[in-house]
């Protein structure tokens, strides 16, 4: 492109320039603050690594040099691609600046005991106490913000100044909004049992969840804002999860768990994906097919640990006799010919004559997640609705990989769309409250057992999940089923934050 020194396209350089500079100063600044105040919030033997500014600069520089030279006719880049790197380049200045710990010999319990005369400035709110304490609770309320919200706007009853058309906002709040703070509440509690390390809390936990928070507000309301800025705030919060994940696990020399911030990075870059596409066709085509894939590979990842883990535990208890297989070859078949299959759907929009061999590819991919399922016991669960819901969530894995073969097959009729729900509202929206409730229970001190209002949400998400596959299958009852399942899936994510809001803002019951 040319350079141009006055009208719109100056105006345009002048506010990529502003906005750059004024969240480059936001994050450096928050970097400043939160990392002296970790020492007031952590035990007095831990230590907050000094700041180290200089990859942050270089990031920074590396974003401002993408997104201007082009426009000075020094890059060969076109429009597009300048915003969705420089997006990138920036919002990994954000995960250059997550607050890093030295190593400790001991985790400290969630609501450890800490001396009376230290308690008004070390020990922080019960809260802030904890990852999943926060996320979990901001995480439910927005899955259910997002569908009341794009019902009405979608049918054309209300209209919002948001940075994305209706469709598209709906796709990257669920993908990007959504799953990354359940993801985060999750990896923020499990990683410091993974590593050893203590876990974040306090002021540094409040600057992640802000981070989500200003991505939100950017998306919901950047309307007529500049691109740049919007992608560069929604990416923010991904990038430092990232960051801060990769940096715990290095630390701890614990990389077999590695293979989570590989997905991490990866939903990094399907959301710039996702940006771009939109800003340059006004359309998402591979961005959203790939997060939805990327998390589904988590959800795998995730469920072979959690999954047969409990319920073990749960079977030795209360029901003697068969367990789950421990892992196998049957078990990395199923992960191996899962993973290929979904990076084959999810670049098919970009190869279409490979339709009747991805078909047959996800087809025993969806087989080999039955045969893995049916090695855990589900059967054997059935008394115990907090260890049953495990396994209905992840039926809809299988599920989505036979309803995705069906379509490249055989083009039945909305079996594409199916197999989308299948895993977005199914295997995602099922599985992530069967592990919210049951962590929120357990990090509360309460007992693991489904009281009548956690089956009541499970049944309410299991409902909306089945509805709205069924929905893509007999488009005649689309404008039964769609609201049906839009009312339920929001009455199960309230219900989580009414039920379970009050346990997460406590103490724990058990001291």
């Amino acid at each position: 492109m040319a350079f141009v020194t006055g009208g719109v396209a100056a105006a345009q350089d002048r506010l990529h320039v502003t906005g750059l500079v004024f969240l480059g100063l936001l994050g450096l600044a928050l970097a400043r603050i939160t990392v002296p105040i970790t020492n007031l919030v952590l035990d007095a033997t831990e230590e907050t690594s000094p700041f180290r500014p200089h990859p942050v600069l270089w990031l920074l520089v590396a974003a401002v040099a993408v997104r201007i030279l082009p426009d000075l006719g020094i890059m060969p880049f076109p429009p597009g691609p300048p915003h969705a790197l420089s997006a990138l380049l920036f919002a990994g200045a954000f995960g250059a600046c997550s607050p890093t710990r030295a190593p400790s010999t001991r985790i400290p319990a969630e609501d450890a005991p800490v001396p009376a005369s230290a308690l008004a400035t070390r020990s922080p709110p019960a809260v802030l106490g904890l990852g999943l304490r926060p996320f979990f609770l901001a995480g439910a309320i927005h899955a259910a913000a997002v569908v009341l919200v794009w019902a009405p706007w979608f049918l054309g009853f209300v209209s919002i100044p948001s940075a994305l058309p209706p469709l598209a906002w709906h796709a990257h709040e669920l993908l990007f909004g959504f799953v990354p703070a359940i993801v985060a509440g999750f990896l923020l509690t499990a990683v410091p049992s993974w590593t050893g390390r203590p876990p974040l809390r306090g002021a540094p936990l409040i600057g992640l969840l802000v981070l989500w928070l200003v991505g939100r507000a950017a998306i919901l309301l950047g309307e007529g804002q500049d691109a740049f800025v919007v992608a560069a705030a929604s990416l923010a919060f991904t990038a430092a999860l990232s960051g801060f994940v990769a940096h715990e696990i290095l630390r701890a020399k614990n990389r077999r768990n590695l293979k989570v911030v590989a997905v991490l990075v990866g939903l990094l870059a399907a959301q710039a994906l996702f940006h771009y596409e939109v800003a340059r066709y006004g359309s998402t085509i591979l961005g959203d097919r790939i997060a939805l894939a990327l998390v589904i590979v988590l959800v795998t990842i995730i469920a072979g640990r959690i999954v047969p883990a409990f319920t073990g535990n749960w079977i030795r208890r209360a029901n003697p006799g068969r367990e789950p297989a421990p892992f196998g070859r049957i078990d990395a078949a199923a992960m191996t010919l899962g993973v290929v299959a979904l990076a084959g759907w999810a670049a098919a929009p970009a190869v279409p004559s490979a339709e009747a061999a991805l078909g047959v590819l996800l087809v025993t991919a969806g087989a080999a997640h039955l045969v893995r399922q049916a090695r855990w016991v589900p059967h054997r669960t059935l008394g115990e609705p907090l260890v049953a819901i495990l396994h209905l969530g992840y039926l809809f894995v299988p599920i989505g990989f036979l309803l995705a073969g069906a379509a490249a097959l055989d083009g039945l009729p909305g079996a594409a769309i199916g197999a989308t729900h299948a895993w977005a509202v199914g295997a995602i929206g099922v599985m992530t409250l069967a592990v919210m409730t049951r962590a929120s229970r357990g990090h509360t001190g309460r007992d693991l057992s489904a009281d009548l209002a956690t089956v009541v949400i499970y049944l309410a998400i299991v409902a909306a999940a089945a509805m709205r596959v069924a929905a893509s299958m007999a488009p005649q009852h689309t404008m039964l089923l769609v609201p049906g399942s839009a009312v339920l899936w929001s009455l199960a994510y309230l219900g989580f934050a009414a039920v379970y809001g009050p346990m997460l803002w406590r103490p724990r019951v058990d001291g």
